[in-house]
């Protein structure tokens, strides 16, 4: 069939069989492979040029997917005014998200590690961007507020399962294409765009919101991502694989010709890795940073609305992810820094945690005394800010520990981190409903995060363990 074939003429030299019962001399031999058997090379890491790209085009990624996750939490002091939710409800709505987004950690790592990421980002890009698009037409299905709710919560529930493939999947593909002193700063800078992300969602949606109502946000941030998948798909990924597609190879021993060998997929060494306690230590430091992060992420636009209501929502919304985008960066770049200097990986991880970690604890238990809204955007601000050093400490541990296996031992992780997603967000609306006191929640998450801490230091390592 006419476009299927590639014929390949090979010319051998003196080509001998095992028992030297024939010598031919100039053999020809055609070699028909099917277009579907190209494949990439693999085991070698991307050019400089290459790295620009990608990194580009998955830190835009990042950016689409937490304006797609923020979307809800910018809105629903909006949505809940319309509806009639209480803090509850409101909650229950928030944390939903995580539900699914814990579900499908593990799966999206091991699926990354098997077929790679490039093959899941499309494809499940296409779900959450659509869902985030049609989320307006999905809350007015129905009068019913219980009702409607529920359709909110179900779809919150599907955004945050196909959301949970998206950092396993791009967490493999650096630890395969990014060699060891450039991972760190090439990491932290593309999940600095989740910070953007956050950053453009909470000032052009802020705008949308007082504007054109929320409806509005849905609609900008959904059409958005939907962009950024067509052009992730066409021009990054399909121009990747048309460079590096070929045959397999043929090499020339005696009469055999053979095939190229790809390196065959070893198996995850679970048993190996839970008797590890800088395994452990991973996932709880990664539990209470992410618990920090996903409840200033969920509800720092409520602090604001009801304690400083004259306040500008695109300020407030915009001040502490500016900053954090910055520290996210510059703590990668710090980081390789270090290593190019001669610290040890073990120090510079747990250098970098324990900014992320104390420094968040710190700025909380402040910020629950103020009562100024200048002081409480500063305090806020570095709150997040520190989170930021996150990305260079306990999220790109998994690349030094186990570098085979990084998409499965990270789906593992940021599966124990998400659920505070929905247990700390959930817990900080009941809280507040039953409380009514912002101390209360802040006091507590710092708490946490000073327990993660220590575990962190005593346990943790740069060591490969796997």
């Amino acid at each position: 069939m006419a476009g299927q074939y590639d014929e390949k003429i090979l010319k051998i030299k003196r080509l001998h069989d095992k028992d030297d019962m024939a010598i031919k001399d100039d053999v020809y031999i055609p070699l028909v492979t099917k277009r579907s058997d190209l494949k990439p090379v693999e085991g070698k890491h991307w050019t400089r040029a290459e790295r620009k790209q990608w990194a580009a085009g998955l830190f835009t990624g990042c950016a689409v997917l937490y304006a797609c996750r923020t979307v809800t939490p910018l809105c629903v002091a909006a949505m809940a005014k319309e509806m009639g939710w209480d803090k509850t409800q409101s909650g229950s709505v928030l944390s939903s998200f995580f539900w699914g987004y814990t579900m499908t950690q593990f799966l999206g790592g091991y699926l990354a590690d098997r077929i790679g990421g490039d093959v899941i980002l499309p494809i499940v890009a296409v779900f959450w961007s659509m869902i985030t698009f049609w989320t307006p037409q999905l809350a007015h299905l129905s009068t019913d507020k219980y009702l409607t709710i529920q359709f909110i919560v179900l779809s919150r529930v599907f955004l945050g399962m196909f959301q949970g493939f998206h950092y396993p999947s791009f967490s493999s593909i650096i630890s395969r294409k990014v060699s060891e002193q450039e991972r760190s700063f090439t990491y932290s800078f593309i999940c600095s765009g989740s910070h953007l992300g956050t950053l453009l969602c909470g000032s052009i949606g802020s705008i949308l919101l007082e504007t054109f109502g929320w409806q509005s946000v849905f609609y900008f941030v959904g059409l958005c991502s939907i962009v950024w998948m067509l052009c992730m798909r066409y021009l990054v990924i399909e121009r990747h694989r048309r460079k590096y597609a070929q045959p397999p190879s043929v090499s020339v021993s005696d009469n055999t010709i053979l095939a190229e060998k790809f390196p065959e997929k070893k198996a995850v060494p679970w048993l190996m890795l839970f008797v590890k306690p800088a395994f452990w230590s991973l996932l709880v430091g990664h539990f209470c940073e992410n618990n920090a992060f996903y409840i200033l992420l969920s509800w720092l636009p409520t602090y604001f609305h009801e304690n400083f209501p004259d306040a500008k929502g695109w300020v407030f919304n915009v001040v502490p992810w500016v900053v954090t985008m910055f520290s996210s960066v510059f703590s990668g770049w710090l980081a390789d820094h270090m290593l190019s200097k001669g610290w040890s990986v073990t120090f510079v991880r747990k250098f970098m945690e324990s900014i992320a970690l104390c420094g968040t604890a710190s700025a909380l238990v402040f910020l629950s005394y103020t009562s100024t809204y200048g002081s409480a955007l500063v305090l806020m601000a570095i709150a997040v800010m520190c989170c930021g050093f996150h990305n260079s400490g306990i999220l790109v541990n998994p690349q030094d520990i186990a570098p085979t296996h990084a998409g499965s031992v990270f789906g593992i992780m940021n599966m124990a981190g998400a659920v505070p997603g929905f247990v700390g967000v959930y817990m900080a609306g009941h809280i507040l409903e039953a409380t009514k006191s912002w101390s209360a929640v802040f006091n507590q998450t710092a708490g946490v995060c000073m327990f993660g801490w220590l575990v962190y230091m005593i346990f943790g390592t740069g060591k490969q363990i796997v």
